[in-house]
């Protein structure tokens, strides 16, 4: 069984996904280039449908991964302006980017650090990792309620079967990649369910529409 890889960061453009291949390959990290994945891969930070450039690692590389870009970025705070954006920002919204460090690039998740010790808050890595852990809890929260959309999914099944096929698929096998690299499914296990049951539903109905429609033509 080859090496899982999983999405480590996203950039609009090739030319930062390579400079963070880069720096991941001069510190002994493989990864992989990749233009987006497939939908049924939701990662946690948003649609995948998105035109981005991804670069995926091993979930064993993650930790490291972010310590490097994290070491990285205190060699540029120090050349930063004192009008940047974030000085401006009150302890409680320093906080927040600590908390969801996935929604902010290195540089701003260290500098926030960096500003909150000046200001005479205590940050140390317990602090950070419980921080990090709480993210990870509620980022890996399935969805809520899909109930509108099983229901449409069952209806999809017993008219045509082909777009309940691919609802029920979604529903049941999506998953979301977490910051930590760990990948768990996007839906509740009882929506799962349901989308498991309006798979094999349309499994059913889709060969026998088409068979319908085919005689229909004699």
């Amino acid at each position: 069984m080859g090496v899982s890889y999983s999405i480590f960061r996203k950039f609009p453009t090739l030319e930062q996904a390579n400079e963070l291949k880069d720096l991941l390959k001069e510190n002994g990290i493989e990864s992989i280039l990749a233009d987006n994945v497939p939908p049924v891969d939701v990662t946690f930070s948003g649609n995948t449908l998105q035109n981005e450039i991804e670069i995926l690692i091993k979930q064993s590389d993650f930790k490291k991964a972010d310590e490097l870009l994290e070491k990285n970025a205190e060699t540029l705070i120090d050349q930063i302006d004192k009008d940047y954006y974030l000085f401006e920002f009150t302890n409680e919204e320093l906080y927040e980017v600590l908390l969801k460090s996935d929604e902010w690039n290195a540089f701003n998740y260290t500098l926030a650090q960096k500003i909150l010790t000046q200001r005479g808050k205590s940050i140390d890595k317990d602090l950070l990792n419980s921080l990090k852990n709480e993210r990870i809890n509620q980022l890996a929260k399935p969805e809520g309620n899909q109930k509108p959309w099983i229901i449409g999914g069952y209806v999809f099944s017993l008219l045509s079967g082909f777009l309940g096929l691919i609802i029920g698929y979604f529903f049941w096998t999506s998953k979301k990649t977490l910051p930590n690299g760990q990948k768990v499914y996007y839906y509740s296990e009882n929506d799962r369910k349901h989308g498991k049951y309006i798979f094999y539903l349309g499994l059913i109905i889709a060969p026998t529409a088409l068979l319908l429609k085919v005689v229909s033509q004699f």
